[in-house]
């Protein structure tokens, strides 16, 4: 589901005008990206975690070249979904 196929389900369900629903998505999107930037996890009860994790250093191989090199230690985004919604998924 794309952003645009977001904005459609819910400017449906709710009757908003699809530019506010737009702008309001965007918005929330745009949070979420500064507060993860940030370090600052962000709960959605019920939803999941948007949260920060740490990679540690790791020596990985280029199999092409027949090299080693190190990868530095790193921070990635990432999603944790809540309980619910994994077993919502595997009763699926």
């Amino acid at each position: 589901m794309t952003k645009a196929e977001i904005v459609n389900e819910v400017a449906k369900a709710t009757g908003v005008e699809k530019v506010t629903v737009q702008t309001v998505v965007e918005a929330f999107m745009e949070n979420v990206k500064e507060s993860i930037v940030k370090g600052e996890p962000v709960y959605l009860r019920g939803f999941g975690s948007f949260i920060v994790k740490h990679r540690a250093k790791k020596a990985a191989r280029n199999i092409t070249k027949k090299t080693t090199m190190t990868i530095p230690a790193h921070d990635i985004p990432a999603f944790k979904p809540a309980k619910v919604f994994v077993n919502a998924v595997k009763e699926k």
